[in-house]
């Protein structure tokens, strides 16, 4: 990979550097007390983040904007362990809260709190230091008497929930102690505090993670793809693409890439790596020396092994992976070999590990097969890229899309697709961009769309659903035998439902009213959504 290069600041808002007081604060066993912090957020990272704080002894402080049942429960019972204040409320995050009498040491912020907040702001003004909950949980993964695990970092648009939990299920193929955590759901610091000593932690990353992370150090890590999402939050693609490729910043041991997409190889040529990383390709066709690929329907090795300049080992067969497998779940399932065999496994556990992995909800899920028609949820796609690989996987298609689209532009998707859409029915508040695009560059394809004023929200009991099952309903009235109606949205769920999964699960609820002639208005399983108020966060 050459000698170390410096990678560009994630942002223009970038996190601030360490102060004499947190510079060497790089342990468990680091003197955290009386350390005075403000921990912004009090969702599922922030709450984690907040109780390992004061139980390393620190001052802290947390505030929230909402003031919510869940949100004052979480209070009390910081409250409890000993949090100095919990302040909620819409009028909390504007200034620094004082602690001990005296100004903020850290601010340690939750995924999704933008630079620009008030409360950021206020911190770069005053010189306060700024981590992320991941960058935390790196501070204290070392620890005295424990094992300290090794991490596996991964990011990218699309493909990071898939692919972290093939990880996790090969390694533990393998027998090692290993657990998913970060974006999926499970807060990296409540598993450096289970009693269970891991030996790899397999960590996704959103971008918005890595813009206040500035000292993890991985033993492997992947950028799975990048395109443009999150410009609203970032500011501008290149912020979000530079806060992606610093995944790959003082990575040990691999630096994986997707040898389909250039901007990823770059990004490993960019990254200021800990000497002797090396540099991994993975490719959906036959791969190069230092690759892992695909080989006449097997996944194979030319990466870890002695004699990879002139043969491969055989990993897998595509058919471990499942039964309906697009290509880019080939790809995701090459991305998490190349990690697992970064940490040592044997290609045995990755023929074992993709085989027992059981693919989560609302990603290219298989609904119901009726008079033909095949009725598909991926409703995690939550942004162009990821509906590009959905709409890739079948034809024809009846496609129901719309949301919020996080300043995201339609043009190229539309263009790409065009000629297997057999009808669009939109949904989402405002689906003006999604609409334009489709009349630009697919003016032959029929769209669908309810009256205006009957869009509803996601905050109404029932109005998800209800849209839901307007939009299945009007689905099944124009496909045919051999038609594909997928619902992937390409855009975020917020608008009318409190998550993606909110909303997958109220299609899945109303395709199966539909099988039986049922419709129960606001009906359906309860959806998990993502950490720290449930946003579609990448």
């Amino acid at each position: 990979m050459g000698g170390p290069r410096v990678s560009p600041e994630p942002s223009a808002e970038p996190p601030l550097t360490d102060t004499d007081r947190t510079r060497d604060l790089r342990s468990w066993d680091a003197d955290w007390s009386g350390l005075r912090v403000v921990v912004a957020g009090i969702g599922t990272a922030g709450f984690a983040a907040a109780d390992t704080l004061i139980e390393l002894g620190a001052a802290v402080v947390v505030v929230d904007a909402a003031d919510t049942d869940a949100s004052r429960q979480a209070a009390d019972t910081l409250r409890i362990v000993g949090a100095r204040d919990v302040l909620l409320g819409p009028d909390t995050g504007g200034t620094l809260p004082v602690i001990d009498d005296a100004q903020p040491e850290l601010i340690v912020v939750s995924p999704g709190w933008r630079p620009t907040a008030p409360l950021l702001r206020a911190a770069q003004a005053a010189g306060v230091p700024v981590w992320g909950d991941t960058e935390l949980a790196w501070r204290v993964s070392e620890r005295a008497g424990r094992k300290t695990p090794a991490w596996l970092a991964i990011t990218g648009t699309n493909g990071k929930t898939t692919t972290v939990g093939m990880t996790e299920a090969i390694l533990q193929a393998a027998g090692l102690r290993a657990i998913a955590v970060g974006n999926v759901g499970t807060p990296i610091l409540d598993a450096l505090r289970d009693p269970v000593e891991y030996d790899v932690l397999a960590v996704e990353l959103s971008s918005f993670q890595l813009h206040y992370s500035h000292s993890l150090s991985p033993l492997a890590s992947v950028c799975l793809n990048v395109a443009e999402d999150h410009v609203d939050w970032h500011g501008s693609y290149e912020a979000y693409r530079d806060a992606k490729a610093s995944v790959y910043a003082r990575t040990r041991v691999a630096c994986v890439y997707n040898a389909e997409q250039i901007e990823t190889e770059r990004m490993v040529e960019d990254a200021d790596v800990v000497e002797g990383a090396r540099a991994i390709g993975f490719t959906t066709g036959a791969p190069a020396v230092s690759m892992l690929g695909i080989v006449d329907g097997l996944l194979v090795d030319r990466a870890f092994i002695a004699e990879r300049r002139d043969s491969a080992a055989e990993l897998a067969q595509i058919s471990d992976i499942g039964d309906l497998v697009p290509r880019h779940q080939v790809a995701n399932a090459l991305a998490a070999a190349a990690l697992a065999r970064a940490a040592g496994v044997e290609p045995v556990a990755v023929r074992d590990g993709l085989r027992a992995y059981q693919p989560g909800a609302h990603r290219i899920q298989p609904v119901a097969t009726l008079d033909g028609v095949l009725w598909v949820n991926d409703s995690k796609a939550t942004n162009p890229h990821a509906a590009d690989a959905s709409l890739a996987a079948f034809r024809p298609v009846v496609w129901i899309a719309g949301g919020l689209s996080k300043g995201v532009a339609y043009e190229d998707l539309i263009t790409r697709h065009r000629e297997r859409l057999s009808a669009v029915v939109l949904i989402g508040v405002d689906s003006a961009d999604l609409r334009t695009a489709l009349a630009r560059h697919a003016p032959d394809v029929p769209v669908i769309e309810r009256d205006a004023g009957e869009t509803g929200t996601g905050q109404p009991a029932g109005a998800g659903s209800d849209v839901m099952a307007w939009a299945v309903s009007a689905a099944a009235a124009v496909a045919s035998d051999g038609d594909t109606v997928l619902m992937a949205p390409a855009a975020a769920s917020m608008d009318q439902f409190v998550s993606y999964a909110e909303r997958g699960d109220a299609f899945i609820q109303a395709v199966r009213d539909l099988s039986t002639g049922e419709r129960t208005a606001g009906a359906g399983p309860t959806g998990q959504g993502s950490t720290d108020g449930g946003a579609d966060v990448d």
